[in-house]
């Protein structure tokens, strides 16, 4: 009685469905400014009354910076990272932009964020929905069950997982896949990872065994003994090195938001972007671009996505060019080998204004506090994310964003519950009872009893699910319908989403 309760307050938030058609859905951004101010030239660029002046003098303009409160840090002793932005800073005689900071900060190959720890879960900085339950990476693969079933069966199958942290969702995914043998053989594993820390963790995640080939010219292979079927495993530093020539399914939980952005500002003078300098005190702080940069271009692509009187609104915008040139890869891919992919992140079916936040242990702190300590991510601008895949691609159908919940309710997450609920301990009981509303709720649980601190937040409605699908292939066009799902069995065998 009281699981059907949850379930009925779950579902009255947002209707538990997958629409045959693409949804669009409006929000409120949060980190918009209301204020606005006449630009003097062109609404897209900086003044660039100085285009003259050599690039060795660069003055830097710090008078219209805007600075957010409780961005202010204390000194404090120089990492290693700290002392390699400063050396590229002073190398380059100025600036460096707030998308290179971000990837610096992240990806840096001796020191950056994720490259040689853990960073996952309750022990680290924070927690994602496969962390949360089984059930996530459950229904991820019965999405991929099914999307595998509408392409026809093909009897070989690339799966890439971008950024797949500690290989928690693809080990839950083909856990829930393995009682259908002729899916779980067609399978052919590859992970987009940079960091060799999470690279190890993904190994002993999927039980994977390193195989010396006979042949002396060629590299060792990889399987994965997870499922007792063995399924050949690969890491990629990057999408472009995933082989081709094979239907493709990708799929990207909370890589999208890791991805480097840029900021722009309104001045008198136009759009001018953000960027990293050091104080007198030697500490980072932000100033303006005085001419226009190179990332301006994906500020006038993105603007030309928008409504004129979308971007009159903003004072600042925040444009990610990776995320678009990943897109567009994606889109390419899975036009030419056939395929689907599947973007999980949080972001605004909108122009995003201001996003970038840096969280440590759980708690956010300042963005240059200490760079290398902290996770940066910013929200995900899904209609970039649309237009880029349409754009690349004509044979390209993107479908979202549509609400975590009701991805997860499509598929079957409440019969899921229920059956798991079935055969289970009270202390089991109350952490489904407790991941499920992590997973489908919004805000905090009605259900708890425990310490205020500790009282789970719904993620439901924050993350936002795109599906991009590429036909027909072998005669197949993919459809978007209803999930029927008994016991967490596929009935009749039909798989249909």
């Amino acid at each position: 009685m009281a699981l059907r309760k949850l379930v009925r307050h779950a579902s009255s938030i947002s209707n538990l469905y997958f629409p045959s058609t693409p949804l669009s859905l409006s929000f409120s951004n949060r980190f918009s400014s209301s204020s606005t101010s006449s630009s003097s030239t062109s609404p897209f660029v900086a003044n660039n009354s100085d285009s003259e002046t050599p690039i060795s003098s660069i003055s830097i303009d710090r008078s219209s910076l805007y600075n957010p409160p409780g961005h202010s840090h204390q000194p404090h002793s120089d990492s290693e990272l700290s002392k390699h932005l400063k050396g590229i800073i002073k190398f380059r005689g100025g600036p460096i932009s707030v998308g290179e900071y971000m990837s610096q900060v992240l990806t840096n190959p001796k020191s950056g964020y994720y490259i040689n720890r853990d960073v996952f879960g309750a022990q680290g900085d924070f927690i994602t929905s496969p962390e949360v339950s089984q059930m996530f990476g459950e229904m991820v693969g019965v999405w991929v069950m099914c999307l595998w079933e509408q392409m026809g069966q093909p009897q070989r199958l690339n799966l890439v997982e971008l950024g797949p942290g500690r290989g928690t969702l693809m080990a839950d995914l083909l856990r829930g896949v393995s009682k259908f043998k002729n899916v779980v053989e067609s399978l052919n594993i590859h992970l987009v990872e940079c960091s060799p820390a999470l690279q190890k963790i993904q190994h002993q995640k999927l039980k994977c065994v390193d195989e010396e080939n006979a042949a002396q010219d060629t590299d060792k292979r990889t399987l994965s003994f997870l499922v007792g079927s063995q399924i050949p495993v690969s890491w990629h530093a990057t999408m472009e090195q995933v082989p081709s020539g094979l239907p493709t399914i990708i799929i990207g939980h909370e890589f999208f938001d890791a991805l480097p952005v840029h900021q722009f500002q309104k001045v008198s003078r136009g759009w001018c972007e953000k960027m990293v300098d050091v104080a007198e005190d030697s500490s980072f702080r932000f100033v303006l671009s005085p001419q226009p940069t190179p990332a301006t271009l994906y500020l006038l692509k993105r603007c030309k996505w928008a409504a004129p009187e979308e971007i009159a609104e903003l004072n600042q915008i925040e444009v990610c060019p990776q995320a678009m040139e990943l897109t567009e890869t994606i889109a390419n891919r899975i036009s030419s080998d056939g395929g689907g992919a599947l973007i999980i992140d949080y972001g605004f079916n909108e122009v995003i204004s201001d996003s970038l936040q840096a969280i440590r242990k759980h708690k956010f702190v300042d963005l240059l506090d200490d760079p290398g300590s902290a996770d940066l991510s910013a929200y995900v601008d899904f209609p970039s994310i649309r237009h880029s895949a349409e754009e690349a691609s004509g044979e390209v159908s993107v479908h979202g964003p549509i609400t975590q919940s009701q991805f997860l309710g499509s598929l079957g997450i409440n019969y899921r519950i229920e059956a798991l609920l079935q055969n289970c301990t009270e202390e089991q009981a109350e952490s489904l009872r407790t991941g499920y509303w992590r997973l489908v709720g919004d805000g905090e649980a009605p259900f708890w009893e425990g310490p205020d601190e500790c009282v789970p937040i719904g993620m439901g409605t924050r993350y936002k699910v795109h599906v991009t699908l590429e036909g027909p292939i072998d005669g197949w066009r993919f459809q978007l319908v209803d999930v029927s799902i008994s016991s967490y069995s596929i009935s009749g065998w039909r798989f249909r989403l």
